[in-house]
């Protein structure tokens, strides 16, 4: 009870991060809006052509999709390492990412302009993943460290699969290039329609969860001694995982480390309740993409880096920590 207050704050100061983050976004870049331009345009006010068009064509679609994105791998990354009991696990790393983006090409490929079929597609991918990942930890005497280099087995693999579609159909998926590396220089306000209701949906569902994960954290027999289904809460939890993370590929990219950092972060902050976890993760994971995109787009004006390339940089120097971190005993 005493971490309540301050996970509040937390919460709380999260959520202004998040908001200043977002108008940081609407306004900087190649070209600037000002903050009462900005301010005036959200009161619906008149304001001028050129700084309507960059806010309603440009930076709304673009923030809009950056939120969603790191909400949901945020939030998908929790749900996979609290399911699974593992501090290495993200939807990157163990394939999950790779297995939406492979049916994405898929979908791009066999069923060219089917745009209602992206998230679909990106869906069956990453649950299919999860399943694969779910049957690997059932196995008796699976350490978590070969859980996570069975994801990156099957990431490879699913990487050779996205390759080979672009290089016999290299029309499969318009900029393609940015996808593979994640980014979202080309998103629009059509592209976010289903996937925002896929997270919407997803987001809900962890938030119910969350309470189970904490039973979960006190063992298997304890949480089956406490009337928990744990193969079907793992099962589940990692469905909505899948949703998270097929909903932000679908339109982002194989974005890569939000799931593993931002979780780790809260955690630091809020500890291992999962009813913190989980919302503030959401919020966190928003706020970091953002910030993320941001910097993409002005640290090498008027170049543009995409955002999965800086995304990388932060990633794997925190991916090898949290490896060095748990070699004595925490892989096992």
């Amino acid at each position: 009870m005493s971490n309540i207050p301050k996970n509040i704050v937390v919460l709380a100061v999260t959520a202004v991060l998040l908001a200043v983050a977002a108008a940081a976004g609407l306004m900087l870049g190649a070209s600037s809006v000002s903050l009462p331009e900005l301010a005036a345009w959200a009161a619906g006010a008149d304001v001028p052509d050129t700084a309507r068009s960059i806010l309603e064509n440009v930076r709304v679609p673009r923030v809009l999709a950056a939120l969603l994105a790191g909400a949901a791998l945020a939030t998908s990354g929790a749900l996979i390492q609290a399911s699974l009991d593992n501090p290495l696990a993200s939807p990157n790393v163990i394939g999950v990412n790779s297995g939406a983006g492979l049916f994405v090409l898929l979908a791009a490929s066999l069923a060219p302009g089917a745009l209602w079929l992206t998230p679909l597609a990106a869906f069956a991918g990453a649950l299919a993943t999860a399943l694969i990942i779910f049957a690997l930890s059932l196995g008796a005497g699976v350490s978590r460290l070969t859980v996570v280099l069975a994801g990156i087995a099957i990431t490879t693999v699913f990487g050779a699969g996205m390759n080979t579609i672009l290089i016999v159909d290299p029309d499969a998926y318009v900029g393609s290039s940015t996808f593979l590396v994640g980014g979202l220089s080309g998103v629009l306000m059509r592209d976010l329609g289903w996937p925002a209701v896929y997270i919407a949906v997803g987001l809900a569902a962890a938030l119910a969860g969350a309470s189970k994960l904490n039973i979960l954290a006190l063992g298997d027999e304890a949480a089956h001694g406490l009337g928990l289904n744990v193969s079907r809460l793992r099962l589940s939890m990692l469905a909505v995982a899948a949703v998270l993370a097929g909903a932000a590929v679908s339109f982002a990219g194989l974005l890569g480390f939000v799931g593993l950092v931002v979780p780790h972060l809260v955690r630091f902050f809020v500890g291992c309740d999962n009813r913190w976890v989980v919302p503030v993760s959401a919020l966190a994971g928003a706020a970091f993409v953002v910030g993320c995109d941001l910097l993409a787009r002005v640290l090498f004006a008027p170049y543009e880096l995409p955002v999965g390339i800086l995304m990388a940089f932060i990633g794997g120097p925190f991916f090898i920590y949290l490896i060095l971190k748990n070699k004595g005993g925490g892989l096992d």
